[in-house]
């Protein structure tokens, strides 16, 4: 699982005369920078779907719809540096799925290939399950009429379109598991859950009687061997996808990263108050937040962590824009996951990640002049 311990960033206590306030504390005071109560909310969250999980093990546990493991936080309001105002924070969070016993899933590469994310759909075969000393019902060699009179349905009969996993339909599966199980959860005294539409994953609105609110989106994933990449039902960019396509993520990798930071980093360290600072400097600009935080891994890697102390919070921000900037000039941005000496151990990635070409986050501009053109001239004006 992810070690989700790098809300621990400080915030400046001392106390502060407005005559002697530097340039930093002003600047942090203009954005509001407070770390919001991200990671006691975060926490909340996990706590929540761990008992829906675990109320789901209990439900299904005769049947075979996919296994569904514990909760993974993942994006800006786990990693402890969400731009948005506290009311409009989105704690995102993967539900990694097993197959279930008598399945087995293998990933096959989409030809159609969406640049920077590559997609993938999720086969599902029926795998013998004859054991001898069980009578567990095999649905390769047990007869339809001996499956149908128990009652047993395969994930190919389900969740499936053809033989490949369909987003579309465990999103609704789900969903209507959270509903019916709501009631049941022991947080729901606490909370109100309006599930709200979302056709690839489950996106929840729980309401306190105070009348505040959190919003959570699960995300349905499917792990990549025994790596921290994952399949991901919900594609970063908002694109029309078939149902049975998923797309490759990052996410975890990039929460354990900012963990190990986190550990390793000085105390009163500004790193995740750089990020928040520069994706409101971007706001409503054309710029992604994933470029902007691909970014900021790299910098973590290239500037020691000694200099990512909080009084050197504006030089960083200086050489996060700069940095973009060139990149925007060279029309590359690497993404951080391939061929990266500079990888932390704990971060597993797939064997065919070692030695590939990364991938360029920029390739749009290299391919289109104009579109680079006016993408430097929308960053000058920031």
């Amino acid at each position: 699982g992810v070690d989700n311990s790098m809300d621990s960033e400080s915030e400046g206590s001392e106390e502060e005369n407005p005559a002697e306030m530097t340039t930093t504390q002003i600047f942090s005071r203009r954005f509001q920078l407070s770390v919001p109560k991200l990671a006691s909310r975060r926490r909340v969250v996990q706590r929540l779907l761990s008992d829906l999980l675990h109320v789901s093990h209990r439900l299904f546990s005769d049947s075979f719809f996919p296994m569904l493991e514990p909760v993974i936080g993942v994006g800006s309001a786990c990693e402890g540096w969400s731009p948005h105002k506290e009311e409009d924070v989105v704690y995102c969070m993967f539900v990694p799925l097993k197959p279930p016993p008598g399945h087995a899933f293998h990933l096959e590469l989409d030809t159609a290939g969406h640049m920077p994310q590559r997609s993938m759909r999720i086969r599902v075969e029926l795998v013998c399950t004859c054991t001898g000393e069980q009578n567990t019902l095999c649905f390769l060699h047990h007869s339809e009429e001996e499956l149908k009179r128990n009652q047993v349905a395969s994930l190919l009969y389900t969740l499936c379109t053809g033989p490949y996993l369909d987003v579309e339909k465990i999103a609704l599966w789900f969903q209507t598991f959270v509903i019916s199980a709501w009631s049941v959860v022991s947080q729901s005294c606490h909370y109100n859950v309006r599930v709200l539409p979302s056709s690839r994953s489950c996106k929840m609105k729980l309401t306190k009687a105070s009348g505040r609110s959190l919003f959570v989106e699960t995300i349905f994933s499917v792990q990549q061997g025994d790596s921290d990449i994952f399949l991901s039902s919900q594609p970063t960019e908002a694109q029309l996808l078939p149902s049975t396509t998923w797309m490759e993520s990052y996410a975890v990798a990039e929460a354990k990263f900012f963990s190990h930071v986190a550990r390793q980093a000085p105390p009163r360290r500004c790193h995740l108050k750089c990020l928040r600072l520069c994706a409101r400097l971007l706001e409503g600009s054309g710029f992604s937040i994933y470029a902007l935080k691909t970014t900021v891994m790299h910098l973590l890697t290239l500037i020691p962590l000694s200099e990512w102390q909080h009084r050197y919070l504006l030089l960083r921000v200086d050489d996060i824009m700069h940095y973009l900037r060139c990149c925007l000039e060279e029309k590359q941005l690497k993404h951080f996951f391939f061929d990266s000496e500079d990888m932390p151990e704990e971060i597993s990635l797939p064997p065919a990640f070692q030695g590939a070409q990364p991938l360029n986050l920029f390739q749009h501009l290299a391919q289109d002049p104009a579109a680079q053109t006016a993408a430097m001239q929308e960053f000058d004006k920031l």
